[in-house]
């Protein structure tokens, strides 16, 4: 891999792990479209995959510093027994939601890459991805309305019951399916349970990062036994960096679009996934 290459998967990775395109089906999508002579589920590539996805948490963790702050600091008793018992209900409420992923993914993940990890199917879930988020956002115009709940008045973090967590935990294992976004359905879900769309997109990303975490966790596992040599340590660094600061600038700006942008937020994502899918099976298929 040359160091041109790794900086393009860098920003790739530091934008769609974001943005709800799905950066798995970048990844995919990306070195067919180009003839790169690698792949993501290459052994040899793990090295630099974890590089990049610790480059992503950080970013993560560096930009939602005070809410992780003021949640754990809560728990510990820092602020009053109000915050406290507040506290403990958001880590409850994001254990709640990310249990169904860490159980699905366990027992369906190297199946479901298996069968639809290839550039092809990829591009066709990419297609899906941008239809779930147009249908997300026309049942969200809907429901408001129908249960009479104002517009204006969306819900804090704090007031998602168990129920509600488990339902943006089960939205969240459609991202088993590459070219599924994980952002895209985490905060799909939480708008159809009255979030707005930046409470819901805060939510997903603190969700985040336990996921994250423990995916990396996961591949270092996996490489226990693979040669590294000096170069990829090189390259890995260098990506994790572009990464990182790839992943802050686009944290900012999705969360900015976010609270200027509450209705049908999702739909200039859902249009680029939909023309990105749709163009790459016309020439993966030879028809371009």
């Amino acid at each position: 891999m040359s160091l041109l290459q790794a900086l393009i998967i860098a920003i790739l990775q530091g934008a769609t792990e974001l943005f709800p395109v799905s950066s798995l089906g970048h990844a995919v999508l990306l070195p067919a479209l180009l003839h790169w002579p690698f792949d993501e589920n290459d052994p040899t590539f793990l090295p630099f995959l974890v590089m990049l996805h610790l480059g992503t948490s950080v970013a993560l963790f560096v930009f939602f510093w005070r809410d992780w702050a003021a949640i754990i600091g809560g728990a510990l008793g820092l602020h009053g027994r109000r915050y406290r018992l507040e506290s403990f209900r958001i880590l409850f409420l994001l254990a709640i939601a990310t249990v169904p992923a860490v159980i699905c993914g366990g027992l369906f993940e190297h199946l479901f890459r298996h069968l639809f990890g290839s550039p092809l199917p990829v591009a066709g879930l990419l297609v899906a991805n941008g239809v779930m988020l147009l249908l997300v956002e026309q049942l969200r115009s809907r429901m408001a309305p129908l249960h009479g709940e104002d517009p204006e008045a969306g819900r804090p973090i704090a007031s998602l019951t168990a129920r509600d967590a488990l339902f943006i935990g089960l939205f969240q294992c459609l991202a088993l399916f590459p070219g599924m976004s994980r952002s895209g359905a985490t905060i799909g879900g939480g708008l159809l349970r009255g979030l707005h769309h930046d409470v819901a997109a805060r939510f997903s990303f603190l969700m985040a990062e336990p996921i994250i975490l423990a995916a990396t966790a996961h591949q270092i596992l996996k490489m226990r036994h693979v040669p590294v040599t000096h170069e990829q340590i090189h390259l890995g660094v260098i990506a994790a960096c572009v990464s990182g600061v790839t992943a802050l600038i686009c944290t900012a700006i999705l969360m900015r679009f976010f609270r200027q942008h509450d209705q049908w937020a999702l739909a200039p994502f859902a249009y680029y996934c939909i023309v990105l899918g749709l163009g790459s099976l016309a020439y993966l298929s030879g028809v371009l």
